[in-house]
């Protein structure tokens, strides 16, 4: 993934356009790599260039060639031009606006039961929420369609390491019967609220433990009943015969 922060400055002589532009280009949020590209143009051709990978200007026309042996004997121009605070500072900046509009990747959520944190309650639900871009994001709890604000918890967005971030919010609460719990989150690549509820998510699970439970137990009377076949076929009652003497 390859990004790209530009600023164009105008100025204008004669008709003629001369115009600056400052581009920073990087792969990953470490900023290890990025590159600080600043270029002139006259006329649309661009006659000059310094790139922060090289450290110097480069002419790119005649006109360029001389005008960079100029600043490159310049040492205050030169050492200006060559701190890395330019794309930093943009970087910084526009981080959370460029690219929070560039890329947006939806969450995916899990709810999961949880032994309570500080014990004043019986059972607690955890609604963790993965994978998303921006940070930007909002978890709350709904009980029977009712917004819950005591005995919520929730955790800082964490960063994954790969762009994507997650963040977890924890509901202690007194179960009741034929209640709806339902954790619902609202995050800019969504065009409305995603909400999971608990006792879908439940059910899911129910279904495969009974699967497996009834699987097992399955098994177990076929393992049972065959043994009592083999025991049956195994002893059979033995015949009394009668014998006369000869």
């Amino acid at each position: 993934m390859r990004l790209h922060f530009t600023v164009v400055l105008f100025c204008s002589s004669d008709g003629f356009l001369e115009y600056m532009v400052e581009r920073c280009k990087f792969n990953s949020t470490e900023l290890k790599d990025m590159e600080y590209i600043y270029s002139h143009y006259y006329n649309k051709i661009e006659y000059i260039r310094f790139s922060s990978s090289v450290g110097k200007y480069v002419g790119v026309t005649e006109f360029g060639e001389n005008l960079a042996k100029h600043w490159n004997n310049d040492t205050e121009e030169l050492n200006s031009t060559r701190t890395p605070e330019k794309c930093h500072h943009t970087y910084y900046c526009h981080n959370g606006n460029i690219m929070s509009v560039l890329f947006l990747v939806q969450p995916s959520v899990r709810i999961k039961s949880k032994t309570p944190l500080s014990g004043q309650h019986p059972a607690m639900l955890v609604c963790s929420v993965y994978d998303f871009f921006p940070t930007k994001i909002k978890v709350r709890w709904l009980r029977d369609g009712q917004e819950v604000y005591s005995d919520v918890t929730s955790t800082e967005v964490m960063p994954n390491g790969d762009w994507y971030y997650q963040t977890h919010s924890h509901l202690e609460y007194k179960p009741r019967s034929g209640e709806k719990i339902s954790c619902v989150v609202e995050h800019a690549s969504l065009s409305e609220p995603l909400i999971t509820d608990w006792g879908k998510y439940l059910s899911v699970s129910s279904i495969l433990t009974l699967g497996l439970i009834l699987l097992l137990v399955g098994y177990i009377f076929y393992r049972w009943k065959a043994r009592g076949q083999t025991r049956t076929h195994t002893h059979r009652p033995v015949n009394s015969t009668s014998y006369q003497s000869c």
